[in-house]
This record gives structure tokens, sequence and C-alpha cells, in this order.
């Protein structure tokens, strides 16, 4: 019998759903507006001031994680506890919770068996400012950079293919670069 993923441990979580990376996809940007409306219709009350594809496969011609990346953002203050039992109850599984910093880290697309077919990775934050945008706007920019990435992301996978903690780390510092890059020549596009 399978052990329920919140009881497994963190080896036995890397070890399920290991670093895989596929060829670029069209097939991100339909599950991205396709996910988009299901949480417009669902959260219609919420008052979202932004919803955003981010990461990896929101970069064309970038190699990705096959998992689709959504940065949420509300109006600062909103109800957490009611936007996770709503996230929660429509089968969205809450991973991380930051309450006092309002960020809530939700997945969708992760079972006992592996991962599904579509796999979604949610990040809830107050309305700002936030990195993962001028980073994914900056790799869109230039192709050269996000070739540069992705050649990053080959070594690190054969390096932490089971370490998923290990493989973000890895991609810490080009990620902070290119993030003050996209903070520059993208100056205050997403300021509120």
């Amino acid at each position: 019998m399978t052990k329920p993923l919140q009881e497994m441990s963190l080896e036995e979580l890397w070890q399920l759903f290991p670093i895989e990376l596929k060829a670029p996809d069209q097939k991100y940007a339909a599950w991205y507006e396709a996910a988009k409306q299901n949480l417009l219709a669902l959260l219609q009350d919420f008052h979202i001031t932004r919803i955003s594809h981010i990461g990896s496969t929101a970069v064309p011609g970038l190699i990705a994680k096959p998992i689709v990346d959504i940065l949420l953002e509300l109006p600062a203050g909103y109800e957490q506890a009611a936007l996770t039992e709503r996230l929660t109850a429509a089968g969205w599984l809450l991973m991380n919770q930051q309450a006092d910093e309002e960020l809530l880290d939700f997945n969708r697309g992760y079972t006992p068996a592996g991962f599904a077919e579509k796999v979604f990775h949610l990040h809830v934050k107050p309305a700002g400012d936030w990195g993962e945008l001028y980073f994914r706007d900056y790799l869109i920019a230039h192709p050269d950079v996000a070739q540069d990435y992705a050649a990053l992301k080959k070594r690190l996978k054969r390096e932490f293919e089971h370490d998923r903690d290990a493989y973000t780390d890895g991609k810490g510092e080009f990620v902070r670069r290119v993030t003050e890059l996209g903070r520059e020549e993208f100056a205050g596009r997403y300021r509120n």
C-alpha cells in the first residue's frame, strides 16, 4: 500500500518526484490558460490583482520541468484561511505557508504514484513588484541567457536528480543575477 504524500519523508518524495527536464511544449500555455480560468471563477470574490504564468514553462524555447508555475496576486490582507479552504476543497494541496508575509504555496498533480499528467505550482502573494515576473521577462527578451539557464539546469539535473533542494539552490545565483538584470531593463513594470 502506498503512503499518503503527507506521510512521506523528504527522501521518499525526491525519489517519487525526481527532477525531470522536458523539451519546450506549447501545451504548457494551454494548461496555464485553463488553470487561470478555473482560478478566476473559483476565486472571483477574492479580488484577484494579477495572475501570471511564471517559471520556465512560460519562456518559449526553454527546457523545463513539466510543471506550470502560476503567480496569483491578491490585495494585501487577503483572507488566507478562507483562500486555503477554497483551494484545498478544489483539489489544491497546501505545501508551504508563511502567514506573516501572506505567502502560500499550493500544488496540484502530485500523486502517491508519481506525477499526474498535468502538474501545477500555485504561488499566492500580496500584490507586488515580484522578481519572478522580471526573471521570466528577461529570459523571454534574451534567448541567449535562456539557453545559458538551460545548460545550468541540465548540469544540475545530472548532479541532483533526486535532491530538489540542491537543484533549486544551485540555480539561486543565476536567478538572482538575471532577476536584477530584468529589474533594470524593465524597471517598475509590475508596480501597482
